[in-house]
């Protein structure tokens, strides 16, 4: 018997020496070669690329790390209604998710254990629960191309940026007794104030602290500035950026970084392809060559670095936001845009 649990011991004990231990990975999708990219954020190395249908935007990872979730665009009037899915585990696709009438998913948040997306042409956004595998909320905007969206850290506040309308709504959702006669149940419902930003409204982030939210105008080379408290426009100031594409706020709120795509069709090098701003005076700090235009922005969790995917370079750009100088790259990639970090548990 205790030959036989020795031998016991020592399988379990190779077969968790062998076992390949889960890390945290930064997720990258290459648009041009339709496939998710998992790389190692310490080596920079791509570990594996996996398929993840026709034109990938936008990726966002489950909160336990386990699923990549990735919109399939398609663009404005696109037929396409799936939001594919990437098992990290495996390192395989996973049937996609169909969305019905819902077109041109593009944003994506993950929240709660629900999947919150844009639906660009149905002009809506949506929750897809896992648990039940059916999208169990739609809501209407109003707005031309529901863009990006971003769930509050209250999780009763949603926030998109609406392209073509040059818009931000701003979603709250509130318990009401049901409209009725007794017995009156309670319903959750949503109230949407809409706000003008500027041309082109894409790219948007909310401080650390929840107070302010800043949206990056693609066409009108600025920012527009966003009191969350009164839901009032600020601000909006010019930027010395072309083709904004995505803006986010540094981990201790200090900063704005706004990435550059720059001007399609244009014969001029894109030469300033991330500004980094002060955020309290909305000052220029610098600006850096990334080697082509740039789009999504990444902060990792740590708060060093961030990762900047250069579009038109074909890399990402490994970015020391104590130096706020590039420390390292990725690549060669097929045309990186969206990029989100699984974090294991």
């Amino acid at each position: 018997m205790r030959a036989l649990l020795a031998v016991l011991a020592f399988v379990l004990f190779a077969h968790a020496v062998m076992a390949p231990a889960r890390a945290d990975a930064l997720l990258v999708l290459e648009k041009d070669s339709t496939t998710l990219a998992i790389v190692d954020p310490t080596s920079l190395k791509v570990l594996a690329r996996i398929p993840c249908g026709p034109d990938p935007h936008e990726v966002i990872a489950s909160s336990d790390g386990k699923r990549a979730y990735i919109s399939n665009y398609g663009g404005e009037g696109s037929s396409l209604n799936i939001i594919s899915r990437v098992d990290l585990a495996t390192r395989q696709a996973l049937p996609a998710i169909d969305l019905g009438p819902l077109h041109s998913a593009h944003g994506l948040d993950f929240a709660d254990g629900k999947l919150y997306f844009t639906a660009e042409s149905s002009k809506a956004v949506g929750r897809y629960d896992p648990a039940t595998a059916q999208v169990d909320w739609v809501l209407g905007t109003g707005q031309d191309r529901t863009h990006m969206i971003l769930v509050g850290q209250d999780r009763r506040h949603l926030y998109t940026t609406n392209a073509r309308s040059g818009t931000v709504s701003i979603l709250e959702s509130s318990t009401r007794r049901a409209f009725g006669p007794p017995p009156q149940a309670t319903v959750i419902v949503w109230d949407e104030t809409t706000l003008a930003a500027g041309k082109g409204a894409e790219g948007f982030d909310v401080s650390p602290d929840g107070r302010a939210l800043w949206a990056a105008n693609a066409q009108d080379a600025s920012v527009t500035v966003i009191d969350l408290t009164s839901k009032k426009v600020t601000e909006t100031f010019p930027i010395p950026v072309r083709g904004a594409n995505r803006l986010k706020f540094t981990p201790d709120g200090r900063a704005v970084l706004i990435s550059a795509l720059g001007s399609f069709g244009s014969s001029e090098p894109d030469h300033d392809n991330l500004a980094v701003l002060d955020a309290a005076s909305h000052k220029l700090i610098k600006m850096l060559d990334l080697g082509g235009g740039s789009a999504g922005i990444l902060m990792a969790p740590d708060g060093a670095r961030a990762f900047v995917a250069v579009s038109r370079g074909d890399k990402v750009a490994v970015i020391d936001l104590a130096t706020l100088s590039v420390r390292g790259q990725i690549g060669p990639l097929h045309q990186p845009d969206g990029l989100a970090w699984a974090k294991t548990p």
